[in-house]
């Protein structure tokens, strides 16, 4: 697990790998993609977007109801 997980991801994943009914590779691979989502949702990932889901959500929103000429490609 990388250093930066914080306890409480690596609680997650070691539930997920309990929980979880695929092969072992297959099921570290879940694991560690939905944990880390899961930081990025919340926004504790390395960088980029800082304000979390919510913010995202704002912003999709904002694009979506701007004018169609104003609409950044």
């Amino acid at each position: 697990m990388p250093a930066y997980w914080s306890k409480k991801d690596e609680r997650q994943y070691a539930h997920i790998l309990t929980s979880c009914k695929r092969s072992r590779k297959v099921c570290k691979r879940i694991a560690a993609a939905t944990v880390n989502k899961q930081r990025r949702v919340e926004g504790r990932g390395r960088g980029g977007r800082k304000g979390g889901l919510q913010e995202a959500f704002d912003e999709a929103l904002q694009r979506r109801q701007a004018p169609e000429g104003e609409r950044a490609r």
